[in-house]
């Protein structure tokens, strides 16, 4: 297993702690000389914040335990590829690295749709690793979705039942 590999599986863990709790199964975890620094998982819907990301998060609570804005020397590990949102706060954080498992057709602003941790015009790019345990980062979401589904389809059903 690379060390990619074992930061992923604890973001992965993070994940699931969302899932456990109705969040969109998205996990983060930031490292720093081989150490982990923070850990979080998406609370949009737990706290009502749009805000409420887990690289958001993450990136919060690494800068408090670093005592700095500036991430440098850290690498930023997400199940998902960042939005623009997140793409923005990786950026202006200075964070260098980020590897993120499953890709994000939809929202991914991190080599998806566009890619704004590289681009020319700011003045800090993060390298970028994709597709690290990207089957069961992928996995755990389409489980998630699924499962809504169902239950909607469900309530729908009892809806029309009665």
């Amino acid at each position: 297993m690379t060390l990619d590999e074992k930061y992923m599986k604890i973001a992965l863990d993070e994940a699931k702690k969302a899932q456990a709790i109705g969040e969109v199964p998205i996990g983060a975890v930031m490292v720093k000389d081989d150490e982990i620094i923070a850990r979080a998982h998406n609370l949009r819907e737990t706290i009502q914040l749009p805000t409420a990301h887990a690289e958001h998060i993450v990136i919060e609570k690494a800068a408090e335990a670093v005592g700095s804005w500036r991430l440098e020397g850290c690498t930023l590990y997400v199940t998902l590829e960042p939005c623009v949102m997140c793409s923005g706060a990786i950026v202006m954080s200075r964070i260098p690295r980020v590897v993120y498992g499953a890709t994000d057709p939809k929202g991914g602003c991190s080599g998806s749709l566009m890619d704004l941790l590289q681009e020319d015009r700011f003045n800090h790019r993060a390298e970028v690793v994709s597709g690290v345990l990207e089957a069961e980062c992928g996995q755990i979401l389409k489980d998630f979705f699924k499962q809504l589904r169902d239950k909607k389809k469900a309530a729908k059903q009892q809806r029309t039942e009665e």
